[in-house]
């Protein structure tokens, strides 16, 4: 934010939600939360609109949730037929806003499959988007490199193509017998699909009978004294087992199931995934993430991500018990939707797999928690010994400022704010730079120095115990000049020098300025470099910000009937030049303009836009 003395905020939205929560109906759907800047920050599901949505409003909550509800200032609902309905519309919302306060299931998180794809001569590929195709899709993997060994197995055994076009002769894997070379031969559809069905029994578990077959073929080879094919046979049974290894029985069927346990603490869900292939658990995976909502609503959630838009289903699903009310609806939903069996086990080995997966996933969020405390020992640590460095009782806040202009236009500059070693980010804040013309740097800092400062005197905020600036002597006497002899502090001013690569260099102090010798290898040096890099992004981010928004102004100004008020009415409603360019004329009418300016609008900026690409 801008140092600015802001007005008290409106409370009137206050009395804007509670009309609009009377008006909440009785039915299921979806709901999103607003901030004041109207961005979607949180969509929810409910099998009632008019219960979900007043609990944010009345109660209590946990510290987590308390966080979302002080954000919200609007919300708007979307009524649907059934649970089902609204449990797949919360997952398309959720990708299409990504709210910041709802769990996200990373797109890097995506496991490999093996795919059989479905060509007139089919070939084998690992790939990680499973599409509504005519291939057939065999996992998941636990990482490309499984699932690349697994493939390369398969092309030996089974002679597939394996060019993505078909060239215009045989290569060398004809010549290995791993391909029947449709290039150049005539390969019957019969042909491929026994090779398809062989390599469906091998990854849907049938890996021992494929094991029997080619014990087979190796004795016969060595019966026939053909020692070279043995060894081949040999090598490839080797191959087998190698590859399935670390595959795990665990069930007496061999039902494909994935088994979902999750736990909760300190704001913080961790949920494990067992996959289970023709009773075998192939891999598990957790994902940690801070959580808002409800953590069973919010569980949920993130279940409905992982099989949306993927038709590589297991047939069963055990989930954790929820509540009786619950399980029935969440049941419905999920297998009206997937159509696959859905399981809230409660006793014996189904029961068990359950607990596993959620005894995983507590040890996965406790192993967080232990890194997150030897972090914070760690920040704490080098905070102090760089307050020992440079004679100091102690550093436990640091504000860091950095310059950013092209030229000298569009001048800014930022602070940051790292408290005990850790960046403090409410505490930042932003500066246009309104009495230096041109690209005059130790002036910039001096005046952002002097309004920084001049406002913590004046409304009696925390002194820092350290100020940093990017830069060399001139900076670090721009800022204590100001800091001594206008505004009568003594703070000790620290300069950050930068290499011929732009890393972190060298820590000055002084006057004259002094290296301060820190190891390169040491923490104090790493939380130096984390500093300067942080206020250098802040600093930068911020002047394209304010850069994007002059190119957009400047455009607008020229076009007539645009005056600084509908300027700053069009960039409020659409924001951004793009979106306006995007824009119909009807669009307009929203953001106070008339459907004749709006065309002129739009052809004065097609017009420009045209003449540039010229």
């Amino acid at each position: 934010m801008q140092e600015s003395n802001n007005e008290p905020q409106d409370l009137q939205y206050k009395e804007a939600i509670r009309h609009k929560l009377s008006l909440l109906p009785d039915k299921p759907g979806c709901y999103l939360m607003k901030n004041s800047d109207g961005a979607i920050i949180y969509v929810g599901k409910a099998k009632v609109l008019k219960n979900r949505v007043r609990s944010y409003f009345t109660g209590s909550h946990s510290a987590k949730t308390q966080r979302l509800v002080v954000d919200i200032r609007d919300f708007e609902y979307i009524v649907t037929s059934s649970n089902m309905e609204a449990l797949i519309l919360e997952c398309n919302l959720i990708k299409q806003h990504q709210p910041r306060y709802n769990v996200l299931l990373k797109d890097d998180k995506t496991f490999p499959y093996i795919k059989i794809t479905g060509h007139e001569h089919p070939r084998l590929e690992v790939t990680r988007r499973v599409l509504k195709d005519k291939g057939k899709y065999f996992g998941p993997y636990p990482n490309a490199f499984a699932a690349q060994q697994t493939k390369k197995l398969l092309d030996r055994l089974y002679p597939l193509r394996k060019c993505s076009t078909l060239p215009d002769k045989v290569c060398l894997y004809y010549h290995l017998g791993q391909c029947l070379a449709p290039c150049a031969y005539e390969v019957t559809a019969a042909q491929n699909e026994a090779l398809v069905s062989e390599i469906t029994r091998f990854l849907n578990g049938g890996s021992d009978a494929v094991k029997q077959d080619l014990t087979e073929k190796m004795l016969q080879a060595s019966d026939e004294l053909q020692f070279e094919r043995a060894k081949e046979y040999r090598d490839l049974i080797q191959s087998i087992d190698a590859v399935m290894e670390k595959q795990k029985i665990t069930t007496l069927d061999a039902t494909d199931r994935d088994v979902f346990g999750y736990v909760v603490d300190k704001g913080w869900m961790s949920v494990q995934i067992q996959y289970m292939r023709q009773g075998k658990m192939i891999e598990r995976h957790v994902s940690l993430f801070p959580f808002y909502g409800d953590a069973y609503d919010d569980f949920i959630t993130y279940v409905t991500q992982v099989y949306s838009e993927n038709p590589a289903l297991p047939k069963e699903i055990f989930l954790p018990q929820p509540s009786d009310e619950e399980e029935v609806d969440i049941k419905q939903a999920f297998e009206s939707w997937l159509k696959v069996k859905v399981m809230f086990p409660q006793r014996g080995l189904k029961k068990q797999m359950v607990d596993m997966a959620t005894d995983n996933a507590k040890v996965a969020l406790e192993e967080k928690f232990r890194m997150l405390e030897r972090d914070e020992k760690r920040t704490v640590k080098a905070a102090a010994n760089l307050g020992e460095s440079l004679g100091l009782a102690s550093v436990n806040r640091i504000e860091a400022f950095d310059n950013s202009n092209i030229a000298g236009t569009n001048a800014v500059s930022a602070m940051v704010v790292f408290t005990n070693g850790k960046p403090d980010r409410k505490e930042y804040r932003k500066y246009k730079i309104r009495t230096v013309e041109g690209p005059d740097d130790y002036e910039s800092m001096r005046e952002v120095i002097r309004r920084r400062y001049e406002r913590v005197l004046k409304e009696n905020l925390t002194m820092p115990d350290l100020i940093i600036v990017d830069g060399g002597k001139g900076h670090m006497s721009a800022a204590s000049d100001v800091l001594e002899n206008e505004l009568g502090l003594y703070i000790p001013v620290c300069g950050l020098k930068k290499d011929d690569k732009h890393k972190t260099s060298e820590l000055l102090i002084g006057n004259p300025p002094e290296v301060v010798p820190l190891p390169r290898d040491s923490q104090e040096f790493y939380l130096l470099h984390r500093i300067q890099d942080e206020v250098h992004r802040f600093a930068i981010t911020f002047h394209r910000e304010v850069r994007s928004k002059s190119m957009i102004a400047s455009q607008l100004d020229t076009i007539p009937g645009i005056g600084e008020k509908r300027r700053k009415a069009l960039l409020q409603h659409f924001g951004s030049l793009k979106k306006i360019k995007e824009a119909s004329p009807e669009d307009f009418k929203a953001a106070g303009i008339g459907e004749k300016l709006a065309q002129e609008i739009l052809q004065s900026l097609n017009a420009k836009e045209e003449a540039q690409e010229n």
